[in-house]
């Protein structure tokens, strides 16, 4: 394991660059039981893996951010679209999925190939809240952005937003498309994130566009 000094000590991160064996992986052990995932973006609503159990959750510490150029799934190096990602600092809601222990191997392996074609995230497990009664914190596999990787795009104005989504387009579709899923999806959860609504108000056209009214003569 490795520990990232821009977030939390309670932040581990597990370096998939340096280990290619898996019987080495804790996170792939399953006699370490169920293993439960952390998804923020596409994943809330097209997980692809098999799980038993979802439940809305919380994390502390990151938060959900368009800050990713997406050169495969929604994108290409020459028309990037943008896409989530979870940047430091604040918090985030989310769905936590729990897959049973015979499937951690299979439904790491599939992240992985999914999560860090480009390793512009970061695969660590950090703790979050399940909405449960009384909520309970467990440790949870998640996906991070990487601040020194070329795709990491910082912080974007709106139109800046606007102009990378409309654009692209990759292996998993329309950027259009994600933007719009995931904002439903926050709905479902009974939640608003104001600047994500906003962009995906303006890419389905909703906004009105206000006129200066011409002087008299």
């Amino acid at each position: 394991m490795t520990m990232d000094a821009g977030f939390p000590p309670l932040l581990q991160g597990h370096d998939r660059c340096t280990r290619n064996d898996f019987s080495m992986d804790p996170l792939t052990d399953p006699t370490a039981g169920d293993l439960w995932v952390f998804g923020y973006g596409s994943l809330m609503w097209r997980p692809g893996f098999d799980y038993v159990e979802r439940i809305d959750a919380k994390l502390i510490g990151a938060h959900r951010a368009l800050c990713v150029y997406s050169f495969v799934h929604r994108g290409t190096p020459e028309r990037p679209g943008l896409v989530l990602g979870l940047d430091r600092g604040g918090a985030c809601r989310g769905i936590a999925f729990r897959v049973a222990a015979k499937k951690r191997a299979e439904t790491v392996a599939y992240l992985r190939g999914r999560e860090q074609v480009t390793m512009v995230y970061r695969e660590f497990v950090r703790q979050v809240r399940l909405k449960t009664n009384p909520e309970r914190a467990i440790p949870a596999l998640c996906y991070m952005v990487d601040r020194s990787h070329p795709q990491y795009a910082g912080r974007l104005t709106l139109e800046q937003q606007i102009h990378h989504v409309r654009q692209g387009h990759g292996h998993s579709g329309h950027n259009r498309d994600y933007v719009i899923a995931t904002v439903s999806a926050l709905e479902e959860l009974g939640y608003r994130e104001t600047e994500l609504h906003l962009l995906a108000d303006r890419l389905k056209g909703v906004h009105q566009t206000h006129h200066a009214a011409a002087p008299s003569s």
